[in-house]
């Protein structure tokens, strides 16, 4: 691939940054990650029921560690509540609370079903290029990190 052609990709990228940046600004004391990690839980409890940290580590590609640290913020904050297995007392349970499930609502269900139809002009074909470009070159800048330092 020519210079030219990566100096374009990363100015994409760039402006990929800044499409994130115009999502709706947040309630205080709520960050971006927990509305990706509301997300994750949502779609979790859909398809199995039971949440477990390590589920939602797998489904982000996090470690556990960094996840645990946020799930308890989250639930100091109110939007989930561990509940630990009767079965088990070792695993514990991620669930939303009623305040989880309405930023859930709000900044997953309705701002992007209001995004979904103005974007329209965007193919699925187009957005599945887009999102293989990017996990591709993501995955090679990772692997890259330090080289130049």
């Amino acid at each position: 691939m020519k210079v030219e052609k990566v100096k374009e990709m990363m100015d994409a990228c760039y402006m990929a940054k800044r499409v994130r940046d115009m999502l709706p600004e947040l309630p205080e004391g709520v960050a971006p990650s927990y509305i990706k990690y509301l997300d994750v839980i949502h779609k979790l409890e859909q398809k199995n029921g039971k949440v477990r940290i390590s589920d939602i580590s797998d489904a982000l590609k996090l470690p556990r560690p960094g996840v645990t640290r946020t799930i308890k913020k989250m639930e100091e904050k109110g939007y989930v509540r561990k509940t630990i297995s009767r079965e088990d007392a070792r695993i514990t349970y991620i669930e939303i609370t009623e305040v989880g499930a309405a930023l859930t609502e709000k900044y997953n269900h309705k701002y992007f079903s209001e995004l979904a139809e103005s974007i329209q002009n965007i193919s699925e074909e187009e957005a599945d290029c887009m999102i293989v470009a990017i996990e591709k070159l993501y995955r090679i800048m990772c692997e890259r990190r330090g080289y130049f330092e």
